[in-house]
């Protein structure tokens, strides 16, 4: 919850409430659906997916608007930093498990941060918008449209 709040209200305060419920409901999405398709045998715990994707919108924001910001590769550093640590930890936790306790999946993470990126470069607002965002922009969301398509598809016939 910590980190959602770090990381969310910044980027609430720029680009408004309604773009990132889209982000972090897109993230969310992406990593149930995503977990059904590459990792069925694991539990969901927590909203990492959302979180993840509230997280991957910070690089699609710098890669967005990288000339408006101040220290934005420090931003983007630090956000590296820790979503690479807690995805190393769950992964690790996942496959080194000691215990009999049910596994905790990490492919939401995963999902998660593809779906924020994607999403995040579709609808986070750009202030200087060229004409290689609108390919990228086409890309993003034809890349999130067919994971999506692909996991529903998957989840409707092989089970």
């Amino acid at each position: 919850m910590l980190v959602q709040i770090i990381v969310g209200i910044p980027l609430e305060m720029v680009h408004g409430s309604f773009r990132i419920v889209l982000v972090y409901l897109a993230g969310v999405l992406a990593g149930s659906l995503g977990t059904s398709v590459f990792d069925i045998k694991v539990y969901l715990v927590g909203a990492s997916g959302g979180v993840y994707a509230l997280l991957a919108a910070h690089l699609a924001n710098v890669m967005l608007n990288y000339t408006h910001m101040e220290f934005g590769v420090l931003k983007l550093a630090a956000v590296l930093v820790v979503a690479s640590a807690d995805v190393g930890f769950a992964i690790w936790d996942r496959y080194s498990s000691l215990d009999k306790a049910p596994p905790v999946g990490y492919t939401a993470h995963l999902m998660g941060a593809l779906a924020g990126l994607t999403i995040g470069l579709v609808v986070l607002k750009n202030f200087e918008q060229k004409l290689h965002e609108q390919y990228l922009w086409w890309i993003s969301l034809s890349i999130y449209l067919a994971c999506f398509a692909f996991a529903i598809f998957w989840n409707v016939f092989y089970y």
